[in-house]
């Protein structure tokens, strides 16, 4: 027999080309599947994280939802008046949500002006013209961006980039505390991140949808925008959205360089103070436990979840209906 496997009760041989390989268990026992307990502590482990990571989620969903419900259950707050309101002043009975969010709105639309055409155009930089060599050193250096503080940050957008609006626009139309320089800078730092994931997105395109577009005579750019870009357009958007959740949680940059008192206005230009900045500002005060103040924090905290969770519902709903599955 030259190829073939031939089986017997206590004996198993297996021939194939010219090798033979002989095995001769002691009982049919051995050959069930022994157990492995470094494989189940890992499996433990692994578990125990994972329950963990969703048992504090809903821990944290939790906390929130019972101190929004004090708040909203209080005789002082209307929820129409919290979704419609245009001021926002606890301390005299205003619970008007919509200044604070509309500066969030407004400097997360300004941040995202500046990192998606960045973060984008690095990443095809990187994925379709940048070579091996210079990919590795780029890229890393390119997230180095992403390690640096956001307090960091936030000083840079007062020190440089608000005199620096004001250089351009004058001084009697930017603010000292704005919106702008806080969304610029923000977008500034959100860039590494769109940047790598899509980067990540258009290197996981194959390379044979590259070389079709060259046979037929598209350019280098061409391929990038018509082929490479729409085959991973899941993945780019899915960083997009990413970057949303970024800077609409963002609290550093804005706390020090927005504003520190709700204005409701939509010039980028003027002083606001955003939801996140406002929870910074007013934590740190002296509030009483269970007092109106105290619970609108949760109040914020609750809305910016339920943004954040519409957001990554998007975000799902785009990978889903746009994911390439290539073989």
């Amino acid at each position: 027999m030259t190829k073939g496997v031939e089986m017997r009760e206590q004996n198993i041989t297996m021939t194939i080309g010219r090798g033979v390989v002989v095995a001769r268990p002691d009982s049919r026992d051995a050959l069930r599947k022994r157990p492995r307990v470094g494989e189940r502590v890992i499996q433990s482990l692994l578990f125990a994280c994972g329950f963990i990571s969703i048992f504090t989620t809903l821990g944290i969903v939790f906390v929130l939802g019972e101190e929004s419900f004090l708040f909203f259950g209080s005789e002082e707050v209307s929820i129409i008046e919290f979704v419609t309101g245009t001021v926002w002043q606890p301390a005299v009975g205003e619970f008007g949500i919509l200044p604070l969010l509309l500066s969030t709105l407004i400097t997360s639309i300004v941040a995202m002006l500046v990192a998606i055409p960045v973060g984008l155009s690095a990443a095809i930089f990187l994925s379709e013209y940048a070579s091996p060599k210079a990919r590795s050193i780029l890229k890393p250096v390119l997230e180095l961006l992403a390690g640096v503080p956001t307090v960091v940050y936030g000083y840079f957008a007062l020190t440089f980039m608000t005199p620096l609006l004001r250089s351009v626009f004058g001084q009697d139309t930017i603010e000292v505390y704005n919106m702008a320089s806080a969304g610029l800078v923000m977008g500034i730092m959100i860039v590494p991140l769109v940047a790598s994931m899509s980067e990540d997105a258009l290197t996981a395109v194959p390379r044979s949808m590259r070389e079709a577009a060259f046979g037929l005579g598209a350019t280098k750019l061409e391929t990038s925008v018509s082929v490479v870009v729409p085959a991973a357009v899941s993945g780019i958007m899915a960083a997009v959205i990413v970057g949303i959740s970024r800077a609409i949680g963002e609290t550093m940059i804005v706390a020090l360089a927005a504003g520190a008192g709700p204005n409701f206005t939509f010039n980028p230009f003027k002083a606001a103070e955003t939801m996140t900045g406002h929870i910074a500002r007013i934590s740190g005060g002296d509030l009483s436990y269970n007092s109106i103040d105290y619970n609108s924090i949760f109040a914020i905290g609750i809305t910016l979840f339920l943004m954040t969770l519409g957001l990554n519902i998007i975000s799902r709903y785009f990978v889903n209906r746009f994911r390439e599955v290539y073989q």
